[in-house]
């Protein structure tokens, strides 16, 4: 799957939010976008590392100890 295509998910997902709310005004729309795709994120490069959270931090591009404080957000440890 390469960016474009993760991006064009991206849009069309929140294309069809917008439909949804109909003539409800959006709100941080922003923060509900990272917060939705953060954990799944999470899973796949925690998977993909195998448990190694100083792997993961890297494939990520954070630092281990942010990486660590957002997996326990996300219940993820």
């Amino acid at each position: 799957m390469s960016k474009e295509h993760i991006q064009e998910v991206v849009k069309k997902s929140l294309e069809k939010y917008f439909r949804d709310l109909g003539e409800q005004r959006p709100s941080n729309v922003y923060e509900m976008v990272v917060l939705t795709v953060e954990k799944p994120i999470l899973e796949a490069v925690m998977e993909r590392a195998q448990g190694n959270q100083s792997h993961a931090a890297e494939m990520l591009g954070i630092n281990r100890n942010t990486l660590r404080k957002k997996l326990q957000q996300h219940g993820l440890i």
